[in-house]
């Protein structure tokens, strides 16, 4: 059964919103990577090629986008579906997140219940 548990890796500065989040997808039953900067994200996403990532946009190193991009440009990589989780919140905002290659934008603050239903629809899409 352990076999077909999935990895969420989020990628989140803030260690409060992280853990949150990560509390939230461990009770959905996922095996969960927290990240708290951009850099050493990326080598661990190639790494862990994680089945799903949470992503947020204001990073202390290198912005979300950055991190997305460089994902979408790598076949590897391009497949793994990707949810933003930002505090930004206009649709300029959402815009360019979603034209980075996002799966889904979320705005922060995000519910149990809405981000329970984003992870399962992009999983299902990816299925």
């Amino acid at each position: 059964m352990a076999s077909t548990q999935k990895t969420v890796m989020i990628i989140e500065d803030e260690p409060d919103a992280a853990e949150l989040f990560a509390e939230m997808m461990r009770v959905n039953g996922f095996r969960v990577i927290k990240m708290f900067s951009s850099a050493p994200a990326i080598p661990m996403i190639s790494q862990e090629k994680p089945d799903l990532i949470l992503l947020d946009i204001m990073m202390p190193d290198i912005s979300g986008l950055e991190v997305l991009r460089y994902m979408r440009r790598e076949p590897e990589l391009a497949s793994i579906p990707v949810i933003v989780v930002s505090a930004k919140s206009m649709p300029g905002d959402i815009k360019t997140g979603l034209d980075a290659g996002a799966s889904l934008y979320l705005t922060k603050p995000v519910g149990f219940q809405d981000l329970k239903q984003a992870v399962e629809k992009v999983l299902q899409d990816k299925a």
